[in-house]
């Protein structure tokens, strides 16, 4: 019965602050500026996508976040390779490559400075069969490549079951114009 109510007082008081808001946009029009003043921190710092949410250590997210690209190689490879290791089967030998043809010291040393690489003069995509890691187009199914590098071993055909997120398309096509990113729904 006490849900009931509550349910009610909130419909009533959100019906009272639509009714009570004004439509008029001359009306107390205040000037925002920008103030970016102050100590700023990084929170997140995802180049690959995935990358450092799947090799990070909690503990040391605060760490890896916070080093600059150029040095996250020499500071987090090995800790990148054990947790490849541990979680792919694809990497149980020492001369265990992806299709890449990448041991897993090579494949974590390239994922371990977490940088979305482009390529200037080439055809942008993230892994395309032939071009691999030369930027990112919006239509690349990023997280499958991933797994099928982490997972799939020399040929893509090692663990199927982990090398696919099985997510084939957007749930809208992309616009053929800028701003290119599929429409709201």
């Amino acid at each position: 019965m006490k849900i009931y109510k509550i349910k009610y007082l909130a419909i009533a008081f959100l019906s009272l602050i639509v009714v009570s808001c004004n439509n008029n946009d001359d009306d107390g029009m205040t000037e925002i500026t920008s103030d970016f003043s102050g100590t700023f921190v990084q929170k997140d710092q995802m180049g690959r996508p995935a990358v450092n949410t799947v090799f990070v250590s909690s503990a040391s997210k605060d760490a890896f976040n916070t080093t600059i690209p150029s040095e996250q190689g020499a500071l987090f490879q090995s800790m990148f390779q054990t947790n490849l290791m541990g979680l792919s089967p694809a990497y149980a030998n020492a001369d265990d490559k992806n299709a890449l043809g990448l041991d897993a010291a090579t494949f974590t040393g390239l994922l371990a400075s977490d940088v979305l690489n482009v390529s200037l003069d080439g055809k942008t995509t993230f892994y395309d069969g032939t071009n691999v890691l030369t930027g990112r187009a919006l239509a690349d199914d990023v997280i499958t490549v991933e797994l099928l590098l982490i997972f799939g071993g020399e040929d893509f055909t090692e663990n199927a079951a982990f090398s696919d997120d099985h997510v084939d398309a957007n749930d809208k096509p992309f616009l053929t114009s800028f701003p290119y990113l599929a429409a709201a729904w």
